[in-house]
């Protein structure tokens, strides 16, 4: 895995908020609604990482890209779409019907299962997975395994906002993923 970090754009970081205490006690949740709502910004983020999909390590098209509930949605299916490839939900246990694949991992305030469609992938794929807010990397890394365990590859993951504080990045290491962030705090 790679840096693949970029220096921090403070037109877009000023358009993320802080919310204290949320989901739980503190908690400092980073809000991108404010980002999301601004065309500009919007676009700027969806073509960063549209750039990063299309310049993914190994030389094979990424023919899929995963979205991670619920927010990783809303910059994945733009990014899909313009990369002309389908768009494969990553979802809370759950929330999918028919047969699915599950992973479970920590979060900074709890545990969670993550889970794909059992069909959504095939052996050739080359998956590209987006999520919004890298924190301590056990969703991202849930996801990397779902998309593994479907017998898929995966060709790299972004996100938009990485807190460099909880070092998601260092439980990631061990997976050979390259991965790209947009923002830095």
């Amino acid at each position: 895995m790679t840096d693949g970090r970029t220096a921090p754009d403070q037109d877009l970081l000023d358009l993320i908020r802080d919310v204290a205490d949320f989901p739980k006690p503190g908690i400092v949740f980073k809000d991108i609604a404010p980002l999301l709502a601004d065309a500009t910004a919007f676009a700027r983020v969806v073509d960063g990482i549209t750039e990063l999909a299309r310049t993914g390590p190994g030389g094979s098209p990424v023919t899929k890209v995963a979205g991670i509930e619920a927010r990783g949605f809303i910059l994945a299916a733009p990014v899909a779409y313009r990369l002309g490839v389908g768009l494969v939900p990553v979802r809370k246990s759950g929330k999918l019907p028919g047969a699915t694949l599950a992973a479970s991992y920590a979060l900074e305030y709890g545990e969670a299962t993550l889970e794909i469609p059992a069909d959504g992938l095939q052996a050739h794929d080359q998956v590209f997975v987006v999520d919004d807010v890298l924190a301590t990397g056990g969703t991202l890394s849930a996801a990397i395994e779902l998309v593994r365990r479907a017998g898929a590859d995966v060709a790299g993951a972004a996100v938009l906002l990485e807190l460099g504080f909880l070092d998601g990045r260092a439980r990631l290491a061990g997976t050979g993923v390259e991965l790209h962030t947009l923002l830095t705090v």
